[in-house]
């Protein structure tokens, strides 16, 4: 029997759960709390509850907000020198992927020293790193419970693809009432980074029994619940089945990993500083059809987790079925289309091909991959 391996943190979800964080940091020894948040989060209303939890706690703090989208290797070292400078001793990342993205990358430098860059890859953090206590507020990136973090390298305007167990946080909150502040257009592209993650880590070639229920159950509730959630704000059920779906696309992509579209999408996003889910929802198809022949059955499953009639199709039709569902469900709910609307043309294809069959989550597609192949699904995208 094959060994299987699944690592995952403590994980509070529910409403409400937002006001577990200073209590959680407690309970981890952490005496004195370094906070990353970006700009939008922390003008929200429901940050205060995040700081009030820390003083009834009895824990001080220190905020740090200078995060942008696509956060880059000079944000994470400014963060290091104020983590230092104010004698933290435990890390919150409050926000989406790139406020925990950070969050983690400032861990592993206030430990184990140097540049980021050193740490791009697979395992290569060797010593214990502070207490994290990371806290999603998108139904997106699912950063908050998986063991990557992913930096840009502003002088090579690339994205580093972190990945080890030690960046797995100590503890995960997940409070679904967080995303009722979230735009149509975010929820959108957000809700389809996360079936990106599911589809992905269903195919990928390190994918497990494990990783399988997980990957297999976010399908089905994004089948669901992603249209209502971009419909109507305040669709409690909706967003509550939408961070679920999060939280276990983010299991299985942590431990089955990714894949081209992952690649793609880092190769892009780094060198254009573009919206990740963004990127993802308009590859996502292509890389589907490209992808499909390496793992017929496993498209045959998702055409059914997605409610498609397949027991009278052949194999290959309902395969197709699945990838029909997908470009229909990015347009029913706004998702941009096409790759040349967001600036891109046929002359960045050769350097895209180049940056992305270098990618760690290419390592698990499920079909062998050049970067002649990547040029093309990258024209196909325009």
């Amino acid at each position: 029997m094959k060994i299987n391996k699944f690592v995952m943190p403590e994980l509070i979800f529910g409403n409400g759960s937002i006001n577990l964080v200073g209590e959680s940091c407690a309970r981890l020894g952490a005496r004195k709390v370094f906070i990353t948040t970006d700009s939008g989060v922390l003008s929200s209303d429901w940050f205060e509850q995040v700081t009030e939890s820390c003083h009834n706690a009895k824990l001080s703090y220190v905020i740090y907000s200078d995060i942008t989208t696509n956060p880059k290797d000079y944000e994470v070292d400014k963060g290091v020198q104020k983590y230092l400078q104010e004698e933290c001793d435990a890390i919150v990342g409050v926000g989406g992927g790139s406020a925990i993205d950070v969050a983690k990358a400032i861990a592993v430098l206030a430990t184990n020293g140097g540049t980021i860059q050193e740490y791009e890859g697979v395992d290569k953090i060797n010593l214990p790193l502070p207490p994290q206590v990371m806290v999603a507020t998108t139904a997106g990136s699912g950063s908050e419970v998986s063991q990557f973090s992913i930096i840009t390298d502003s002088e090579k305007k690339k994205k580093l693809t972190i990945i080890s167990k030690s960046l797995v946080p100590d503890i995960a909150i997940v409070d679904p009432q967080t995303l009722m502040t979230k735009s149509p257009h975010l929820t959108a592209t957000t809700g389809l980074d996360v079936l990106t993650h599911a589809i992905e880590s269903f195919v990928s070639i390190a994918a497990t029994p494990l990783t399988d229920v997980q990957a297999k159950s976010a399908i089905s509730l994004v089948a669901k619940y992603l249209r209502p959630s971009v419909a109507s704000r305040m669709n409690k059920e909706a967003k509550e089945k939408m961070a679920m779906a999060s939280v276990q696309a983010g299991l299985a992509f942590s431990n089955a990993i990714l894949g081209a579209v992952h690649a793609m999408s880092h190769a892009i996003g780094g060198r254009f500083l573009l919206p990740h889910g963004d990127v993802n929802a308009i590859l996502l198809p292509h890389v589907m059809e490209f992808n499909y022949l390496a793992c017929p059955e496993k498209f045959l499953q998702i055409a059914e987790l997605f409610g498609e009639e397949v027991s009278s199709r052949s194999t290959i039709d309902s395969g197709q079925r699945a990838i029909e569902y997908v470009r229909k469900l990015s347009v029913d709910i706004g998702a941009p289309q096409r790759l040349s609307e967001m600036g891109l043309s046929e002359s960045d294809a050769a350097i895209i091909g180049q940056v992305a069959i270098e990618d760690a989550c290419m390592i698990t597609n499920p079909r062998d991959i050049t970067a002649a192949d990547v040029e093309r699904l990258f024209k196909l995208g325009l």
